[in-house]
């Protein structure tokens, strides 16, 4: 995949323990890599030939090409 045509996608947590888990590609979607973050903290990250999907768990405010969306949970 050519990284300039990757997307990128912004969080920002709302709370301590904000969850961001990233999501294979491929017959079998696996965990594979998760981060948490802390009140405030901004997380920056990328949907790569491996990650196809991301879960975000907490108050957070995600930023997308798309629009910015905030979690309820």
């Amino acid at each position: 995949m050519d990284a300039s045509n990757q997307e990128y996608i912004v969080i920002k947590a709302k709370d301590n323990g904000v969850q961001v888990i990233g999501l294979t590609r491929g017959q079998d979607t696996k965990f594979h890599h998760t981060e948490k973050l802390d009140k405030g903290e901004v997380l920056i990250v990328q949907f790569t030939d491996h990650t196809s999907a991301m879960k975000i768990r907490g108050k957070a405010t995600v930023v997308t090409k798309y629009g910015t969306v905030d979690t309820d949970a």
